[in-house]
């Protein structure tokens, strides 16, 4: 089987990209704008997975087709772009009657299907500027469907087409794997790899068994496939063990937080959850305007820094159609969520879409346990036009409208996050003795400090801070 990371083994004339022929089919419940915006989300995890999409097959069916996801016209459509033959041979089972060809009676297509059940006003895609997309000279060599394909569709489109196919999982695994920079995140995204790849192995020409089984010898034994799944199922399993080491650690780490308020950037990707980041924080955190150029967590302390310090957390970004074993390895990271005192909720105002994204990221977060982000920042606000604010502010009074290029945005947003966390802070007094001076410096760091005095037995400090930071504070006074 060919995998994502084999398909740039293509040497285009000039270093080119890959042109690719994007495929979607609009089923019953989908508007066609809705439509519209997947696939052009699709097109640009083509580009950023290094494709160059030029054009598009759309076909509205009440399902996808059990075998090869389009009609055969559709198929042949589709075939133009990459020069294959267009359709699939039908499959018959050994033994069974072959029809007679001047048969009367209409046979139905091996995926069960019908040719014919594609929408009657599908034609030619137009571009911009209203006019039909011409196919090229040259044959494509990507197909990218903007679905999930089981095995044996991907592989009847491979042979209708005659060109690499990859549906949207498989462009999005690939995409974290170039992006995932810790050991943790490349460990999670091996493990969601591998689980697609499993079913999608296919026997080689030169397959057979590998040893004989059973008592004595006797048995059919192990085939060149059941061996190669065998051990990606070792592997799963050898990632597993290493990564509940490394979340071992992270949740250590996190627990030792525990006593800082904390703040967690979620929303769908590309919203400016970095360049927020990067601004609250003044640190370099990497921003890319692509999908998906974060995908391990960050922290980092609130500047200007506050009594006591406010951590804040980038987290990985969300997307419709997330394959959900990613969703299951990235937990622990998205634990990092869960956990925080105040979530930022980013949204892109100036994207048409952004309500669907909301709600993407809204399901993400259900599955793991967080029900509702605490407040809502509609980001890049500059690019919106005075009509669409005052719009939003209605729908919306509740959000903060911002940009995270605007110092005064930032700043004021940096002032609510510090204002909410000091409505939960607790005034108190706390009585350093000279021998445990040491601990001033720990209060300090810890607590916004209101006054401080010094007597014969030492020092008095009255602070504001968690509840929780001055009962471990008065602990460690008191076996001092």
């Amino acid at each position: 089987m060919t995998t994502p990371s084999e398909l740039f083994r293509f040497k285009s004339d000039g270093g080119a990209r890959p042109t690719a022929v994007v495929v979607g089919v609009q089923l019953p419940g989908v508007d066609p704008a809705e439509h519209a915006s997947s696939l052009a989300e699709l097109e640009r995890l083509a580009k950023t997975l290094g494709l160059d999409p030029i054009g598009r097959v759309i076909q509205r069916r009440a399902k996808l087709a059990p075998g090869k996801v389009l009609g055969d016209g559709k198929l042949k459509e589709l075939a133009e772009w990459t020069g294959g033959p267009g359709e699939v041979a039908a499959y018959e089972k050994p033994g069974a009657k072959k029809k007679d060809e001047d048969d009367d009676e209409e046979a139905a297509p091996a995926d069960g299907s019908y040719p014919d059940d594609a929408d009657p006003d599908d034609g030619p895609i137009l571009d911009d500027n209203g006019q039909p997309i011409a196919v090229p000279d040259k044959h494509v060599k990507v197909v990218v469907v903007d679905h999930e394909l089981s095995p044996t569709q991907q592989r009847n489109l491979e042979k209708a087409t005659e060109a690499e196919v990859l549906d949207r999982t498989s462009v999005i695994l690939e995409i974290f794997h170039r992006h995932a920079r810790t050991r943790e995140a490349r460990l999670q995204v091996e493990i969601a790899k591998l689980k697609y790849l499993a079913p999608r192995l296919r026997e080689g020409g030169g397959g057979g068994d590998r040893v004989r089984g059973g008592v004595g010898g006797k048995g059919a034994g192990e085939s060149a496939l059941e061996l190669d799944r065998r051990k990606i199922r070792d592997r799963i399993a050898e990632l597993g063990r290493e990564l509940a080491l490394i979340e071992g650690n992270s949740q250590v780490r996190r627990s030792r937080r525990s006593d800082l308020p904390t703040v967690a950037l979620v929303g769908y990707t590309n919203a400016g959850k970095s360049s927020l980041m990067r601004a609250l924080t003044g640190s370099e955190v990497y921003v890319a305007d692509k999908l998906f150029a974060t995908l391990d967590t960050t922290v980092r302390v609130l500047v200007p820094r506050s009594h006591p310090p406010v951590l804040v957390s980038d987290t990985v970004g969300f997307i419709k159609k997330l394959p959900h074993d990613l969703v299951a390895s990235f937990r622990s990271t998205l634990e990092e969520a869960a956990d925080a005192d105040l979530l930022l909720h980013v949204v892109d105002a100036s994207d048409a879409a952004f309500r669907d994204h909301m709600q993407v990221t809204g399901e993400v977060l259900g599955e793991i346990g967080v029900k509702s982000a605490s407040l809502l920042l509609l980001n890049k606000i500059d690019r919106v036009d005075d009509e669409t604010r005052a719009g939003l502010a209605l729908e919306y009074p509740d959000a903060v409208q911002l940009s995270a290029k605007r110092p005064d945005d930032v700043m004021g947003l940096r002032d609510r996050i510090v204002a909410h966390f000091e409505g939960a802070l607790e005034d108190a007094e706390l009585h350093v003795p000279w021998a445990a001076h040491r601990l001033v410096h720990v209060i300090h760091e810890n607590c916004r400090v209101i006054a401080e005095t010094h007597d014969d037995n030492g020092t008095l400090i009255s602070v504001r801070a968690p509840s929780s930071t001055v009962a471990r504070l008065r602990d460690e006074l008191a076996k001092a």
